[in-house]
Order: C-alpha cells, then structure tokens, then sequence
C-alpha cells in the first residue's frame, strides 16, 4: 500500500509530528511504502479562487501544490496531520485542503484511505470538536474513507504527549 503522509505542522519535530513519526514506525514495519511531507518545507500558495482549475483541470499557481496534489491521486491512503491552532488546523494544512478545490471530482472517484491525527495543548473535550467536525465533513464531501482518527489532548509538547496515543498511533499503522 502507498500511503502519503501530510505533516502540517510549521514545526518539523514537535507534538502532531511525534505522533505521526509512531504511526509510520508500524505502517513501514508492515511492509507498506510510505512518503513523507512536511508542509513548512514546501512552496504552496493558497488558493486564490478564481475558478480556473476548473477550465484546466489544473490549478494556476506556480508552486509546489500541483505535485502534492498528484501525490495524493497516486496514494492509496491518505494521513493529513496538524496541530489544533485555535479549535482548527494548522494554516499550512488548512492552504493545501482549500486546494484540493482543483481537483475534487479526481479525489472524490478515488475513494481513498484516510487517516487524521491532531494534538492540541488543551486538554479539554471542546478543544477537538471543530476540528472533528471539519475531518468528518471532508471525509464525506470527498467521497474518503476514514480508517482512523487520533486526537491527542493534553499534548502541550512531544514530552506531554500520552503514552496511549503514540501507541495507538503505532498500533494503527501496523494494522493498516
């Protein structure tokens, strides 16, 4: 299995990373191929919304976008991570959803496999309702697959981050 690992964090080694690092550890020891991508080391523009992805198929900006995009049409599952910035995602992961918008009919015939993870510092049952909310509409809207969702609380830092979840993070990679 290809699966495409998205780290939104603008961080390369903090908390949302750390969880997805236990998750790849098992999903490689299964045998399956996995590429990684953090965002903060990509070139990618937010969408401008001006609809010519929709005369071309493509989307016009002169970046990084394309390729990420046409990796994720080639994976079979789909890991998007972030951190939870105000009750949401990051800004890097939230500028590559919006341009999934030039492609949505592709991804939506893909059926594809897709994980979500998010960290967030507070501890509280509110901190991941949005968010939740926002995974569950996109799962739906783009016709994925949801075969797994860790949202780890309380994971104020790599250090603070629970046993429980970079276990459930590892176990879920070794039975994807």
């Amino acid at each position: 299995m290809k699966v495409l690992v998205i780290k939104g964090s603008p961080h390369l080694n903090e908390t949302s990373s750390t969880l997805v690092n236990q998750f790849i550890k098992g999903t490689k020891e299964k045998g399956h191929q996995v590429e990684e991508i953090y965002l903060i080391k990509t070139s990618l523009h937010p969408c401008l919304g001006c609809d010519r992805c929709a005369l071309t198929n493509s989307c016009i900006q002169n970046d990084d976008g394309n390729e990420i995009l046409n990796k994720i049409l080639n994976c079979d599952c789909l890991v998007l991570t972030t951190p939870v910035y105000y009750f949401g995602v990051s800004a890097q992961l939230k500028t590559l959803i919006d341009r999934f918008y030039s492609k949505n009919s592709e991804i939506n015939h893909r059926h594809l496999k897709v994980i979500y993870m998010a960290a967030a510092y507070d501890s509280s049952d509110k901190v991941m309702e949005a968010i939740s909310a926002h995974f569950d509409i996109l799962t739906s809207y783009l016709n994925m697959e949801e075969v797994g969702r860790i949202l780890a609380k309380g994971a104020a830092s790599p250090a603070n981050l629970k046993k429980e979840y970079l276990l459930e993070a590892y176990e879920l990679g070794k039975n994807l």
